[in-house]
């Protein structure tokens, strides 16, 4: 392919900018200034370095892209219809309307070659994180001296925003730890937010801040210049480090009087300013006109397949060398679980009921992950700096690390250390992000774990989790007033129930070792995201049959029938992690008092809800009375037991003292169970 000429590379960026002002202002809604500031950066990485195929979206080794600063999201939706994605012209018309592929920001699923959910300000850059690690750790385990089928970058914009956002210090300070040489950041310095000038509330030295972090940076380029973003991008691959290309811009570039201020930043520019816009450029076409020559200079599809095709040769001869990693590889690529993995977890849950340990379920835990990981080699572990804690590693794992000087000149070892146990630090919600970023990546299936109450720290990316239905894990620990002596500022109350409330997310809260083992096998086959809330303190085994164990599954199941033979008087006991074995205790109390219990143990509220009718009201059938046990906020289990139920909880912050202690102060005792079910039933 020949390179495009200079009056070429000018109308590329206008096409950029044409449909970004078009769409924006026949939306009535959106930002336009991004897209038209940043359309000759998008040029140069587009069309000039971008690896990647628009006929196959999903190709394994193409370069991932990310729009960090996605209110822009019209840049993308651009360079993905101008190279030639199924985004035909007429979603970009229906730019920010319902059902569209073009919703106000990128969402993953819903428009080709989108590789994740952006708009909520710097978790595109920790996703990038995560995805540039995904590449290096597959790379340094499949990559052979003599053939290289992982290799490719990540891109990532972003803007002032982005870094003013704290997410993306902890994302890109653990790049720049592990030394992800093929994460390379382009920076959108228009030096505007919605506000306006952003000296007034950020005037950092971004340069060196990221020079602290370990990074490469170039400074001082013209981000209206592609032959020196183009330059700059070339320099960045060379190096042993990530990469930040700090690219100064104007804002609406183009537009005659709302270039360089906050005007253009969130809102139409209005039919006049966009006529003289299109005056000031020389764009003499029609909105949403592409003339043929445009989009035959910006179409990436022949070059795409031609790329995709090298690779699928060298792919066929490293399957003729390395049968092997290569079956494992396909196998992984497809996100297939292992053929074996029905019967290593049917061996897993069977020996934690043969075993019936009484320990914390944060152990019943580590004992699932040690068998997991036998049967799942891609499965990645971590924790924000409470491993010893969360109980996140095992035995075999080895902590992944950035790699010594002689490592990097080994093209094997792409610059880290492999290991399948990741230190993120004190990095909460960059942990999360880069979990996220894996999951998007491929080839692994992470998780990553840290005290309950620290999830108010993760909480966006749990959501952006549950938006995009990423196969993210996250391991919660210490979950209750039972981490103890700590006191209120780590004692969870409210946070089970809120995770509970996200669409799509499966918050498990297990009462002992089988449980935990089934809560496990539910998050790595679920096809979405999932948090695991374990107990620092030991929680008493619960014997059950089959039927009881394939019951878990279905997320609330009955543990303990009452007896026939006890009078009318009947009532359910619903509980959940350590509140269970409260429930198993009073059930002998009150069948002396000639109260028959049953007690129905629902480690997950959303699975259960997604059950039949049928099978809800055989485990909760209608008409009996109910109360709810869980060390956390009452209001939730209203659904459950209704204005009339019983709710044994927590309304208030803990305090500090033995976990033992405090069980009895606050009313967690199988007295204060038997008291709440007489009051429910008059008794």
């Amino acid at each position: 392919m020949t390179t495009p000429t200079s009056s070429q590379t000018a109308l590329m960026a206008n096409a950029i900018r044409a449909l970004a002002m078009d769409a924006v202002q026949q939306a009535n809604s959106g930002h336009p200034g991004m897209p038209m500031g940043m359309a000759e950066i998008g040029v140069a990485l587009w069309s000039r370095h971008l690896k990647h195929n628009p006929a196959n979206p999903q190709w394994f080794d193409r370069d991932r892209f990310v729009l960090s600063n996605g209110h822009g999201s019209m840049l993308l939706y651009s360079l993905l219809h101008l190279t030639g994605y199924d985004l035909p012209i007429g979603e970009l018309k229906n730019f920010r309307q319902l059902h569209s592929k073009t919703p106000g920001h990128p969402e993953y699923g819903i428009t080709a070659g989108v590789e994740t959910t952006t708009g909520p300000l710097g978790q595109g850059v920790g996703n990038a994180t995560g995805m540039a690690l995904a590449e290096a750790l597959l790379a340094a385990e499949f990559n052979k001296a003599d053939a290289k089928i992982v290799d490719h970058y990540t891109y990532v914009f972003l803007g002032d925003g982005c870094l003013m956002e704290g997410i993306s210090h902890e994302a890109c300070s653990l790049a720049g730890t592990l030394r992800l040489n093929k994460l390379i950041a382009l920076y959108d310095d228009n030096g505007i937010s919605i506000d306006g000038q952003i000296e007034h509330w950020f005037h950092d030295d971004t340069p060196k801040r990221f020079e602290a972090y370990g990074w490469n940076v170039i400074r001082g380029v013209d981000g209206h210049d592609v032959d020196a973003v183009d330059a700059a991008i070339a320099q960045a691959k060379q190096s042993d480090k990530p990469t930040l290309i700090c690219c100064r811009t104007v804002i609406g570039k183009g537009a005659p009087t709302k270039a360089g201020g906050h005007d253009a930043h969130g809102a139409p520019l209005g039919d006049k300013e966009i006529a003289a816009t299109r005056e000031a450029i020389g764009w003499s076409f029609g909105p949403f006109e592409i003339p043929a020559e445009v989009y035959a200079v910006w179409d990436a599809k022949e070059k795409g397949t031609h790329a995709e095709a090298e690779w699928n040769k060298a792919f066929d001869a490293y399957r003729v060398k390395y049968a092997g990693e290569a079956s494992e590889f396909a196998r992984r690529m497809k996100d297939d679980l292992p053929s074996n993995w029905p019967e290593a977890v049917a061996k897993i849950i069977e020996n934690a009921n043969q075993k019936a340990e009484t320990i914390a379920t944060r152990k019943a835990s580590q004992n699932t992950i040690e068998g997991f990981a036998a049967a799942l080699p891609e499965l990645l572990g971590g924790s924000a700096d409470l491993t010893g804690s969360n109980l996140t590693n095992w035995k075999a794992s080895k902590a992944v690390r950035a790699a010594g000087d002689a490592e990097n000149a080994n093209p094997n070892r792409a610059g880290i250390q492999w290991g399948n146990h990741i230190n993120y630090g004190v990095r909460e919600f960059g942990m999360s992000a880069a979990i996220n970023g894996i999951v998007l990546h491929g080839g692994y299936r992470p998780f990553g774990g840290t005290f309950l109450t620290f999830s108010d720290y993760n909480r966006n990316a749990l959501r952006v989790a549950a938006l995009m239905k990423s196969r993210s894990i996250f391991v919660f620990t210490h979950d209750s007033i039972g981490l103890g002596e700590d006191g209120p500022t780590h004692q969870s109350i409210e946070h089970v129930s809120s995770l509970r409330l996200i669409p799509n997310l499966h918050t498990w809260r297990p009462a002992d070792t089988v449980e935990t083992a089934v809560a496990w096998t539910q998050a790595i086959e679920y096809k979405g995201p999932s948090t695991l809330i374990f107990s620092r303190q030991n929680l008493q085994f619960s014997p059950r049959n089959d039927i009881q164990i394939a019951n878990i599954a279905k997320g609330g199941y009955v543990l303990r029938d009452w007896n026939d033979d006890i009078p009318a008087r009947k009532i359910i006991l619903i509980a959940t992690g350590s509140e269970v074995q409260l429930a198993m205790q009073a059930v002998e109390a009150l069948a002396k008092e000639g109260i028959g219990a049953r007690v129905v143990s629902m480690p997950c509220t959303n699975v259960f809800d997604k059950q039949d009718a049928e099978y809800r009201e055989r485990v909760l059938p209608k008409g009996v009375a109910r109360v709810a046990i869980e060390a956390g906020v009452t209001d939730f289990w209203r659904k459950y037991v209704g204005l009339e139920g019983g709710v044994v909880g927590i309304d208030t912050f803990g305090e500090s003292a033995p976990a033992s202690v405090l069980f009895k102060h606050f009313g967690f005792t199988a007295e204060n169970v038997v008291a709440t079910a007489k009051s429910v039933l008059n008794a």
